[in-house]
């Protein structure tokens, strides 16, 4: 899940598993998989960001357990 600010500045929470795919149009539009759209000030590189954080602090546990990467 990854937080993002719509453009009246409300916090929104977004499973990042159902975005399918971000665009620039020059506002952010985030499609998820069920075709709603999401429209936010984040640029598309900063919710690209936010998603690979949110996926190592996910898949961090799984590292730290043997010592290898998953």
């Amino acid at each position: 899940m990854i937080h993002v600010s719509r453009l009246d500045d409300s916090d929104l929470i977004v499973n990042s598993d159902m975005i399918e795919f971000v665009e620039s149009t020059p506002d952010t539009i985030v499609t998820l998989t069920d075709g709603k759209k999401l429209l936010v000030k984040e640029t598309p590189e900063e919710i690209v960001e936010r998603i690979v954080a949110f996926r190592r602090r996910v898949m961090q546990p799984l590292t730290e357990e043997d010592g290898t990467e998953a």
